[in-house]
């Protein structure tokens, strides 16, 4: 049981994405459709070079955004609020999950790729609303994303955290590697591990994985 090696940690970081609701509610397919269609109004080309060019980004850069920004000069204000302007009644409610996290001791962040106001409906749903003490988007990171160190830099450095005292739980295996390099604690949460020397534990299930910590 990990519980020992989580004793000194006192800031517990977040993803959100496919980290704080299971990749098989599909809500982020709402978005990469709506990605495409934006790619494709903004660039005038049509779906199948949209959705290359979405996912091609997205490899390269760490977002989609990242690659239209850098390789378009996209503004990422209008972008993000019409990729995020999704149904969110596919989530439900995760009390066992809050439970778990409202026992973590110390603060209780999120960090994710999407926007800070994304984040704020996806844990309303979720029922994990007023667990957390800060909740960070791109946007909080100068739109640089993960898993770019400098976005992880950004972030940190506003919230004052420790990372040699933190642990950060992520889906994307990418957007663990500076975490363990800056001396966090890494748990990738996703269905299938991914063997990493910067993934420290694996879990297919947060809220079980959480009650090893504590």
């Amino acid at each position: 049981m990990p519980r020992a090696q989580f004793a000194h940690v006192n800031t517990w970081v977040f993803d959100l994405d496919h980290t704080l609701y299971p990749p098989a509610t599909r809500l982020f397919d709402q978005i990469e459709v709506r990605m495409t269609r934006w790619v494709m109004q903004a660039l005038d080309v049509d779906r199948a070079t949209a959705d290359h060019l979405r996912h091609a980004y997205w490899k390269q850069y760490g977002t989609t955004l990242a690659g239209l920004m850098r390789e378009h000069d996209v503004d990422p204000g209008p972008y993000l609020t019409d990729v995020h302007d999704i149904d969110f009644s596919v989530l439900t409610p995760a009390p066992d999950l809050a439970d778990r996290i409202a026992s973590l001791p110390g603060r209780r962040i999120i960090y994710t790729n999407g926007t800070a106001p994304y984040a704020e409906k996806v844990i309303k749903a979720r029922k994990l609303d007023g667990l957390f003490d800060a909740i960070y988007g791109v946007e909080h990171a100068d739109f640089f994303p993960k898993p770019e160190q400098r976005a992880f830099e950004t972030v940190f450095a506003r919230d004052k955290l420790d990372p040699e005292n933190a642990a950060m739980f992520e889906d994307d295996p990418r957007n663990l590697a500076v975490p363990h390099k800056l001396g966090m604690q890494t748990i990738h949460v996703a269905p299938t591990a991914h063997p990493a020397p910067h993934i420290q534990y694996h879990t297919d299930d947060l809220t079980e994985f959480l009650g090893t910590v504590v």
